[in-house]
Formats: structure tokens, C-alpha cells, sequence
């Protein structure tokens, strides 16, 4: 089962995050000040950030963090899968491939792009987004960080 996040989902959320913010697949852990900026911004509104947990067998699974924006080089909206982990006793179990249907069914006739970011050896993931009908895109990207 997919669903929206809620504040009961706080103290799962900052484990669940905090595990995947200090993993292979981001450049750099977050602090707990910035988790919880993720998750008050997804109980602010849903606006520029939705979250949702995944739930298979009555039991909280795992989490996603899409942001939304306007792109110009797609003309429309483009939802940033920012954040997508699945506990590891849950992985395999099919819930990224229903996480995939779910989003795609949500945002039909009002996305015009799904953009996200893996690190190339992360094998799985990456089969997972091909097998959904991700492509890699030849860009570098490039960032600028403040901190707060």
C-alpha cells in the first residue's frame, strides 16, 4: 500500500531518512535539523513536496519525497523522485515497481517528465528505473550549496 505521509510517520520517517542519508546512494548525509525541514515541508503543504510511505504487510516499508517544479526544457511539470527507499527486508518485494504505477496514475495528463538521480553502481535501482522506462541523460550536473 502506498499512502500520503503524515505527522504519526514523523519517528519513521527520520530513522528511515537518516539510514538513507548516510548510504551509498546520496553524496553526503544530512543532519537532523535538514531532515526535519523535509518532513515539516511535507506537512506544510504539498505544493512543492509530497511525501508518501510504503507499507506491505501492515508494516511500514519504506518512504518517497517527490518535489515538483516547472522545467523549460520539458515545457511543463517535472516531478523529482528526490527520495525513494525501501527498507532492506523489503526490497524485491515488487513495491518500487508499484510506487512507479501509483505516481505515474497520479500525475497523468499533468506531468510532463519524471526525473531522478541513482549512482551508477547501485545495479538495482538503476534496473528498477530502466524497467519503468527511465533513460540516463547526458548531462553533467552541476550544483551550488548553501548551508542553514
Amino acid at each position: 500500500m502506498i499512502r500520503r505521509i503524515n505527522e504519526k510517520d514523523r519517528e519513521f520517517f527520520m530513522s528511515a531518512a537518516d539510514v538513507f542519508y548516510h548510504s551509498d546512494a546520496v553524496e553526503k548525509p544530512l543532519s537532523e535539523k535538514k531532515l526535519e525541514a523535509i518532513f515539516n515541508e511535507m506537512m506544510r503543504s504539498d505544493v512543492y513536496l509530497e511525501g508518501y510511505i510504503f507499507e506491505y504487510d501492515g508494516q511500514k516499508a519504506g518512504y518517497a519525497a517527490l518535489a515538483k517544479t516547472f522545467q523549460t526544457e520539458s515545457a511543463g511539470l517535472t516531478v523529482w523522485i528526490e527520495d525513494i527507499y525501501i527498507l532492506e527486508e523489503f526490497r524485491g518485494k515488487g513495491i518500487g515497481g508499484e510506487f512507479f504505477k501509483f505516481i505515474h496514475k497520479k500525475f497523468n495528463g499533468q506531468v510532463c517528465r519524471f526525473r531522478l538521480e541513482v549512482e551508477p553502481e547501485n545495479t538495482a535501482a538503476v534496473h528498477l528505473y530502466e524497467k519503468n522506462g527511465f533513460r540516463v541523460l547526458p548531462y553533467t550536473e552541476m550544483i551550488k550549496e548553501f548551508e542553514y
